[in-house]
């Protein structure tokens, strides 16, 4: 039996799209903005002032919780990796997480509410989520240098596709799991299908929303070393370069800065969906 010669295919499909040099170059450019908006504003913002920042927002965010221990960690925490001389990667790497998250938050939520609302999109939707999520994160990494070059932009476009399936697939979930007796009494009401999804559908399956919303923050945040491959900066470099070194002291505080910040963005997402206000 020959041999299917499908990586062929696949490097003559990637070479077919390289001629659309123009379209990629417009997308750059457009992620490019986004990547220096963010970190414009981290780099404007003292260092003592951002932590007084993010201390106070987290406080308005949980003070209904009462969970006060996470201020407590946030504050040890963000002097820690100050104290390490992490603080521009850690801004590097939450620049990359947040233009990600903000990216597969834009196109996941309507792409789970069409494949929610349509039987048709929802067969093609599930095993392109299944595809997107199993593949090896690396192998995004070869597509995304030959149409983005290296940087942050193609580690950008690397973390959304790998991290934009739990938002997808969660806010669909949401959306399915709205009792058809509450849909019902909408349209007894009158209601238009934009009434029903904004104002039954949506607040009803915030919760499941917001939990996928945190799953992508969180792959998002797990590409950051694998991102540092093609020229992505921060605290994955930090890690990605101890390797190389075999420097075992050197990857463990840049590897627990990691933690710290994957800690402070799961809870305080958390607590947005808890919080009802």
């Amino acid at each position: 039996m020959s041999k299917l010669p499908l990586a062929q295919w696949v490097d003559a499909f990637v070479a077919w799209l390289t001629q659309f040099e123009g379209f990629f170059y417009a997308i750059t450019n457009f992620l490019g903005a986004i990547v220096n908006a963010f970190q414009w504003v981290f780099d404007l913002l003292p260092i003592p002032v951002f932590i007084v920042l993010i201390v106070a927002g987290t406080w308005w965010v949980i003070r209904k919780t009462k969970r006060y221990g996470l201020l407590l960690f946030e504050l040890l925490g963000l002097l820690y990796i100050w104290n390490q001389g992490y603080w521009r990667d850690m801004t590097q790497t939450l620049t990359l997480v947040l233009t990600a998250s903000l990216i597969a938050i834009v196109i996941g939520v309507p792409l789970g509410i069409w494949a929610a609302k349509s039987r048709p999109v929802a067969v093609v939707v599930k095993p392109l989520m299944d595809f997107m999520q199993t593949m090896p994160a690396f192998v995004y990494l070869i597509p995304a240098v030959a149409f983005f070059g290296i940087g942050m932009v193609p580690g950008v476009v690397a973390s959304v596709i790998f991290a934009m399936p739990p938002t997808v697939r969660m806010t669909q979930l949401g959306i399915h799991q709205v009792s058809d007796e509450l849909i019902e009494a909408a349209d007894s009401f009158g209601a238009t299908p934009w009434q029903k999804l904004f104002k039954v559908q949506l607040p009803l399956a915030k919760s499941t929303i917001m939990a996928g919303i945190n799953q992508s923050m969180m792959l998002a945040l797990s590409m950051v070393v694998i991102a540092s491959m093609i020229g992505a900066m921060g605290l994955g470099t930090k890690v990605y370069f101890a390797v190389g070194r075999n420097d075992a002291g050197g990857g463990f505080a840049a590897g627990l800065a990691i933690v710290i910040v994957a800690i402070i963005l799961d809870r305080v997402t958390q607590a947005l969906n808890r919080n009802k206000v």
